[in-house]
């Protein structure tokens, strides 16, 4: 356990204004298990349960600061990734990762319910070759999974391999 009396856990994502997922969901989770919740924003998304009509993305460096200032005076007991946004955040992330080697969730947040993108294209390598390999559990759906592992994932045996290629 880090510097506290309960652990604490990071949360670095996005911030949906409709409360339902991203930052706002994660808080929730850990406060319902006990556990000291901090946050590094990622990006701020003005979205309902409906849609996101805008995505407003923070500098990767101040991402990166976010999780510094975090780990310098509470320290991370373990940490989860959702909306990340683009190449340069996943970056960012994995060198804080990297930096202070706590244990890591990648939630691989690609599209909103809605439909709406919330990970460039161009960041699915970044999160491929730079974060996953970092991560203790990564926690994909159905269409993440199939485009983590570049393959259709239809059945139970499917799934199955699409674990095994991206573990890989």
């Amino acid at each position: 356990m880090g510097r506290w009396e309960v652990p604490v856990a990071l949360t670095i994502a996005g911030v949906d204004s409709g409360g339902g997922a991203g930052i706002a969901a994660d808080l929730k989770t850990f406060a319902a298990l006990g556990v000291h919740g901090t946050l590094a924003v990622t990006a701020l998304t003005a979205q309902n349960t409906y849609s996101v009509v805008g995505v407003h993305e923070v500098p990767p460096d101040f991402v990166e600061l976010q999780i510094r200032a975090i780990w310098e005076d509470m320290g991370v007991d373990a940490a989860k990734t959702g909306m990340l946004s683009s190449s340069q955040i996943v970056r960012a992330v994995a060198r804080a990762v990297r930096s202070y080697g706590f244990s890591l969730v990648v939630d691989p947040v690609m599209v909103a319910k809605s439909g709406a993108r919330l990970l460039a294209e161009e960041a699915v390598e970044a999160l491929k070759g730079e974060l996953i390999p970092l991560a203790k559990v990564v926690t994909p759906n159905r269409f993440e999974a199939e485009v983590l592992a570049g393959m259709r994932v239809e059945s139970l045996e499917d799934a199955e391999r699409a674990a095994k290629r991206i573990a890989e």
